[in-house]
């Protein structure tokens, strides 16, 4: 007998504790706004090539010169499609600047015919670089998207942001790094 009661006991505080587990979940805040540390910081980025899911050829090293915003992406993902508003407003602003960032969406575990449905529903005309075995996302330790990185015009990793971004976030990180970078 008493070991039936001592089961229904410990079935219903492991039911108590996954229910207060579920609803931290719930009311949680996002992340949001975190720039994350990375061993990749201030050292050159990694080199990386792969195919655009239009069959151009991606090769990160040829973007010296310009600033260049990796955004790691999944159509599935939330926080991507909660963000991509503001990367489509991000890409617009840089295409007015004449050292305007350039912005690649690095494909995460997903397909072509996905991500071309999406861009083509929510807009956004920038390179959209496949990572079939995921040696992209390695090379650059992302843990889960959405996570953007910064290069430098001198192909050197300058920023990393974890989660969803938020509101002109993107816009002032990558101009304080041109200032810093021209002074």
């Amino acid at each position: 007998m008493k070991s039936k009661n001592l089961v229904k006991f410990v079935s219903a505080a492991v039911g108590v504790v996954v229910a207060m587990f579920f609803l931290v979940l719930l009311v949680a805040e996002p992340d949001n706004d975190t720039v994350a540390r990375s061993p990749l910081l201030g050292q050159p980025a990694p080199a990386i090539s792969s195919r655009t899911i239009d069959g151009e050829s991606f090769v990160l090293e040829r973007r010296k010169g310009s600033w260049v915003v990796l955004n790691f992406f999944n159509s599935t993902c939330v926080p991507c499609i909660n963000e991509h508003p503001l990367l489509v407003d991000f890409a617009e602003a840089e295409s007015r600047k004449p050292d305007g960032a350039e912005l690649y969406t690095i494909i995460n575990d997903d397909s072509s015919e996905s991500i071309r449905d999406f861009f083509a529903r929510n807009g956004g005309d920038w390179s959209k670089v496949t990572d079939d075995n995921g040696a992209i996302a390695v090379a650059f330790g992302v843990a889960r998207v959405p996570e953007t990185w910064i290069i430098d015009p001198n192909g050197v990793v300058r920023l990393r942001i974890t989660g969803e971004l938020t509101e002109g976030l993107l816009g002032r990180q990558v101009e304080m790094l041109r200032e810093d970078f021209t002074s």
